[in-house]
């Protein structure tokens, strides 16, 4: 089979790549309530509301010490909203999908969205620095701008972000169901773990879920900048490859974002450049064009097709130039047939 005839079939082959959540109107009333939520629980322990005593009264009630049994397990399973190792084990499975896919979008996204939620939890721990249950100073004060960085829940919000991310990224709607429930379940239960350990006050964790949940909603805005991105690190890569690899052409090129302007040869298995498709920056428009001469990482050679190739004999050398022509004739005279005395 031609290579021409296998790259075809490689591009009309489908992939796990699915169009990404759009920014709905359902999406965008689910982003003002959460907002609101959010505003409403940062406003609720400046001022030292109900719900700063319901903090301290679970904070008294110390769950660590009415379960003990199960400490053990928890020191364990809180890890799930541990920043270093949650983001570890996406990323290889997301990794693994990129292969599959042959594009970066999904560790992209990935990225994308763990910045997102360090830039803004990180400033709003820094921004009112409230100190947690063992290094609380005051009896039903909220411990605000004390130097402390647990308001919001690290733990919590990392949970909710890190996990919701392989729902974002589902491939049909039945899996995109199934993995938010599972990652809300695994968040939810990372957040009241911090509680059960004391590291953390109810309020704490109420903010980290909201937290979480924003950055998730907000992913669809930052699509436009991560397919960006991808564009100019894939063709990167392509670049870099060919220059590595001249002779990968030879086979079938991944199958994956390419940069504008980046070019591609179908090249024969004897060594001939068949056609030069330059894939164009709009949607998916291509031009075909005849090779040019000394165009990078391959000889000039001249534009021939396997119709105009001389015929192979049997035994597998090439006939001569002219092997298979009919030798012409001059055209017959009217006298032609007869002898030199004019008589047949």
């Amino acid at each position: 089979m031609r290579t021409d005839d296998k790259l075809d079939q490689m591009e009309e082959r489908p992939t796990d790549r699915v169009q990404p959540p759009q920014m709905t109107r359902t999406r965008l009333w689910l982003f003002g309530g959460t907002l609101a939520v959010y505003v409403a629980i940062v406003v609720g322990v400046l001022v030292s509301s109900w719900l700063v005593t319901f903090d301290w009264q679970v904070m008294f009630f110390r769950p660590y010490k009415q379960w003990p049994e199960i400490h053990a397990f928890l020191d364990y399973f809180v890890v799930l909203g541990q920043r270093g190792p949650t983001a570890v084990a996406v990323a290889a499975w997301l990794g693994w999908r990129c292969w599959r896919q042959r594009n970066l979008h999904p560790l992209l996204v990935l990225g994308a969205s763990l910045l997102l939620l360090n830039v803004t939890v990180g400033a709003a721990k820094i921004g009112m620095g409230r100190l947690g249950p063992h290094y609380a100073t005051t009896v039903g004060a909220n411990e605000m701008y004390l130097g402390g960085d647990i308001f919001p829940s690290g733990h919590t919000a990392n949970a909710v972000v890190t996990w919701g991310v392989l729902a974002y990224l589902a491939t049909t709607p039945l899996r995109r169901r199934t993995l938010s429930v599972i990652a809300a379940l695994g968040a939810l239960g990372v957040g009241m773990t911090t509680v059960y350990l004391g590291t953390h006050w109810v309020s704490d964790v109420l903010l980290g879920w909201a937290a979480g949940l924003l950055v998730l909603l907000a992913m669809p805005w930052l699509e436009p900048g991560v397919t960006w991105i991808e564009d100019r690190l894939m063709g990167i890569i392509l670049r870099l490859w060919l220059r590595l690899r001249p002779d990968s052409l030879r086979g079938p090129l991944p199958v994956g974002a390419l940069a504008p302007g980046v070019s591609r040869q179908r090249v024969a298995p004897e060594g001939e450049v068949l056609v030069r498709e330059t894939i164009g920056a709009g949607a998916g428009g291509r031009s075909a064009t005849r090779p040019q001469d000394g165009w990078p990482h391959h000889p000039a050679r001249p534009y021939t097709i396997r119709s105009e190739r001389s015929p192979v004999t049997p035994a597998g050398s090439r006939r001569p130039p002219h092997a298979d022509r009919v030798p012409r004739t001059a055209p017959l005279s009217p006298t032609s047939g007869r002898g030199r005395n004019g008589t047949g």
